[in-house]
């Protein structure tokens, strides 16, 4: 374990540099490590509930740390003493050894010292803590004060789920199989599962997705529910000609081209992150044209024809979907709102005069900052006299009192869509 625990401690040192937590993980060393599975698991849930952490090592040390490799270290172990089920000794006996493999001996009288030390005011201590903001919900101060301000009703329910484990969302090809036939194969295979929204499948125990019945042939794509929700909101046709503008990885481009036989064009600026594209395409036995290009650059990639249906996965603060990517709790700033505000605008700009009349184009982020969202489509509404806002019909299970005007805040475990945050705005050309 004090390897696994090596390893996580310095990736959530590289992401509180400015490191997104993929390539953290690779600069420690996870993918060479044989507890790459446990490595990686803690430094997820060390990110998810980082300001806890930090809050109990700051009570329980007598002045502050002056080295941070051995206070990464105890908050890995206090995310796995207060939130997993690993024992209790085990946990610190591997702390205080991975203190040593760090070849600072003398400090491993202080790791031991201060897990025991927890353990023994374990619930004075996280009485204490939670009575801070950022202790007690684990993001930023000026994250917790903005969904505060702006959902005032449930921020509280807001930021948990920003903090819950994500299931293993799946969207069943329906080129291949149907809903049905697929759950029947999950069934066969003794792999308990349920449907979600229209084509979606969430899986009981989240497990490796090259484990699952038929991932090879195609069948399916992990995607979370409420980003299922793009490609149907859109109402593609049979030949129609349709632009997603930010495709990488590839789901939703996937989506659409599952759902009816396009002139389909998959744009996006980073060229790796296309090629991941096309390996998603291959692997569903799709087609899409694609294109390595800066969307808003039309002069370098649109040869004038119109499209009926345009796609703006925007380029956002993801701050919809940190229990899946919780580093970006920590790598945003506030001031970061502003820069994409103005990166969505450039696009919607760039990209309305592509849509053929009567064309729609929706507009989607996996934000809920307003700046972002709400926002922005009424200044580019404001802005643009030919622009008509479609009321999005979402599905059934997806509608409540956080769904209004498009916007989806992240559900927690207990809810029936339990999906990310995303929002959602489809406009029409008139």
């Amino acid at each position: 374990m004090e390897q696994a625990q090596r390893i996580a401690a310095k990736a959530v040192r590289r992401v509180l540099s400015g490191v997104a937590l993929g390539g953290a993980l690779e600069e420690a060393g996870a993918s060479k490590s044989p507890q790459r599975a446990l490595a990686t698991e803690l430094a997820y849930g060390t990110l998810r509930f980082l300001g806890q952490a930090r809050a109990v090592v700051r009570i329980l040390s007598d002045r502050p740390l002056t080295d941070p490799s051995i206070e990464a270290l105890l908050w890995v172990a206090l995310y796995q003493l207060i939130h997993t089920t690993a024992p209790v000794h085990a946990v610190v006996d591997s702390a205080v050894r991975a203190t040593g493999q760090l070849k600072r001996t003398s400090a491993k009288g202080l790791t031991n010292a201060v897990l025991r030390t927890f353990l023994r005011r374990r619930e004075s201590i996280l009485d204490e803590v939670s009575r801070d903001a950022e202790a007690r919900y684990s993001y930023q101060r000026w994250w917790i004060d903005r969904v505060f301000a702006e959902y005032p009703a449930n921020a509280a329910e807001i930021l948990d789920a920003g903090n819950s484990r994500p299931p293993l969302t799946l969207r069943v090809n329906s080129r291949e199989a149907s809903r049905d036939e697929y759950l029947a194969s999950l069934k066969l295979a003794n792999i308990a599962a349920r449907p979600v929204g229209v084509s979606g499948v969430i899986v009981a125990e989240p497990r490796r997705v090259e484990e699952l019945p038929g991932y090879a042939e195609g069948r399916f794509s992990v995607q979370d529910a409420g980003a299922q929700l793009a490609a149907e909101l859109l109402d593609v046709r049979d030949g129609m000609r349709v632009l997603d503008a930010c495709a990488a990885p590839g789901g939703k481009t996937t989506h659409l081209a599952e759902l009816a036989t396009l002139d389909l064009i998959a744009l996006d600026d980073d060229q790796m992150r296309l090629e991941r594209v096309a390996l998603n395409l291959s692997r569903l036995r799709l087609t899409a044209q694609l294109r390595h290009a800066d969307a808003a650059d039309t002069g370098k990639w649109w040869d004038g024809r119109p499209f009926d249906r345009i796609l703006l996965d925007a380029p956002c603060t993801a701050s919809g979907i940190v229990r899946r990517h919780p580093d970006g709790k920590w790598l945003r700033r506030e001031s970061d709102i502003d820069g994409f505000v103005a990166q969505q605008k450039r696009l919607l700009d760039a990209l309305w005069p592509c849509l053929g009349s009567g064309g729609k184009l929706l507009y989607a982020t996996c934000s809920i900052f307003g700046p972002e969202n709400e926002a922005q489509i009424e200044s580019f509404l404001l802005a643009h006299g030919d622009a008509a806002r479609v009321d999005c019909a979402l599905p059934a299970v997806f509608v409540d009192a956080s769904s209004a005007r498009g916007q989806l805040l992240p559900a927690g475990a207990g809810a029936a869509h339990n999906h990310d945050g995303f929002f959602y705005a489809l406009l029409q050309k008139i």
